[in-house]
């Protein structure tokens, strides 16, 4: 007799990609903006930190549009950071866009056009809207289906209630099928909008809370509405200059949101964008919200795109701008002049500098610490003495790395948590920046173009520490 072979059936889960940044909650501040020690992912950098928090709370009181901070330090010391937890204190309702400085040479339009566009994405717009609502606990829904497909279309009464008063609607084809859409049944809250038709499950009555044994620990009890059933809302919408820019721009506006083929939007467009939201402004029904545009490695611009920032920054609807560099005294990309971090005079005279120090022995285990636990990797203590020794002697980029490789070979040697041996191996296998420097001149004969000897005479040793 043949086995019968079952096909095996797997759990399909998100796969969530652990990022460099992944464990930063936010700036780790308290109330009074004195920063932890270790708190939201953050460890060190506390003057950093707190002077960040300064200006993340200008931001929230709307008191610095229109400023820049620049985020100045060595490669590997938070810079980016930074930056990330001021995106997750601000919460959602703030617009934050990221750029990297050579990104706008890659792009299919001009420089300015993608900096205008970086720009724009990082101005949100609360718009408030009136409309008209029926909200009210459903009773009971009747659907008469006709006995013959095709032959009629379904009809049906609904009957809704709050607790001063009830009534019975007449069903169309389409709202039944946005009733069953939402899986609507007697006991449920519903909000229907008058205009378009929509409807939004607002949770269960706490009347009917004993209908079911069992529920789902996503359901959600709400009182049963009191008043009228038809009421006037405000509606707040929450968009991007941005996108009021692309919907605008070409018939299938919309749809090059999602594609991200935006084009360059032509100057016209955006000025009669800027007057429209200037009069919603002035009749209430709308809300400038500056947001923050980050640009890392912002040396990469060149004398044009700083000249653009200049301007950019004096208009009155201009976001929080946030750069990071870790350049020292270098030429100006596009001139032969040289100036600090790589920027003009005239533009870092309007930013508020930031600096950030190198990390101690001490931040980098408790780092370490952090990134075992976000990497979902068990580490003996002796293996993160040893690591932290690493970080402070390579640097703390080459620490985070080894992490994820030990743990491999800790499980190729069948092993559960990773120890001394599994950290030594996995040094010798991936080289840090000095000793392949220290690699790289013991054997640069052999290697094509190399012009080491130009710098060191001839030695050989020069690079030797």
């Amino acid at each position: 007799m043949t086995e019968l072979k079952l096909s095996e059936s797997r759990d399909l889960t998100r796969i969530e990609r652990i990022g460099a940044h992944s464990h930063i909650r936010g700036l780790g501040l308290d109330s009074s903006l004195e920063p932890r020690d270790v708190s939201e992912g953050m460890v060190g950098q506390a003057q950093a930190r707190k002077a960040a928090g300064v200006i993340l709370q200008m931001i929230k009181d709307g008191k610095i549009a229109g400023r820049a901070i620049l985020l100045a330090g060595q490669p590997g010391t938070g810079k980016t950071a930074i930056a990330m937890g001021m995106a997750k204190s601000l919460g959602l309702e703030t617009p934050f866009s990221m750029l990297s400085g050579s990104e706008i040479f890659s792009l299919e339009m001009s420089k300015t056009e993608a900096l205008m566009q970086a720009f724009r994405k990082s101005i949100g717009v609360r718009i408030k809207e009136e409309t008209e609502i029926i909200e009210g606990e459903v009773v009971e829904i009747q659907i008469d289906r006709p006995a013959v497909s095709g032959a009629a279309s379904k009809t049906g009464k609904l009957t809704l209630k709050t607790t001063d008063m009830e009534t019975v609607y007449d069903l169309g084809a389409k709202m039944i099928e946005a009733l069953a859409k939402e899986k609507v049944q007697s006991g449920d809250v519903i909000a229907i909008d008058k205009a378009s038709g929509k409807i939004t499950k607002l949770g269960r009555s706490f009347s009917r809370s004993r209908d079911y044994d069992a529920m789902g620990p996503q359901t959600k009890f709400v009182q049963c509405p009191d008043g009228e059933l038809q009421k006037r809302k405000e509606v707040v919408h929450s968009v991007t200059l941005h996108e009021i820019d692309v919907i605008n721009s070409r018939t299938q506006g919309f749809i090059a949101l999602f594609t991200g083929d935006t084009g360059e939007i032509r100057a016209e467009v955006r000025e009669q964008i800027d007057t429209k939201v200037a009069e919603w402004r002035e009749e209430g029904k709308a809300e400038i919200v500056p947001g923050v545009l980050f640009i890392d490695e912002v040396h990469m611009l060149d004398i044009e795109c700083f000249s653009f920032l200049n301007r950019a920054l004096e208009n009155e609807m201009a976001p929080i701008l946030v750069v990071a560099t870790n350049r020292g005294i270098t030429s100006i990309r596009g001139t032969n002049y040289k100036s600090p971090h790589g920027i003009p005079i005239d533009l870092l005279d309007r930013l508020l500098i930031i600096t950030t120090q190198p990390y101690s022995e001490d931040e980098i285990r408790k780092i370490l610490d952090i990134r075992c636990q976000e990497e979902d990797v068990e580490m003996s203590e002796d293996a993160k003495q040893l690591l932290t020794k690493i970080g402070h002697k390579t640097s703390l980029r080459y620490a985070i790395h080894l992490i994820t490789a030990s743990a491999l070979n800790c499980q190729k040697r069948k092993g559960m948590v990773v120890e001394v041996q599994d950290i030594t191996r996995v040094y010798s296998l991936f080289l840090d920046v000095r000793r392949s420097t220290q690699y790289l001149m013991e054997y640069q004969k052999e290697y094509m173009f190399n012009e080491a000897s130009i710098v060191d005479g001839g030695d050989g040793d020069a690079m030797h520490d």
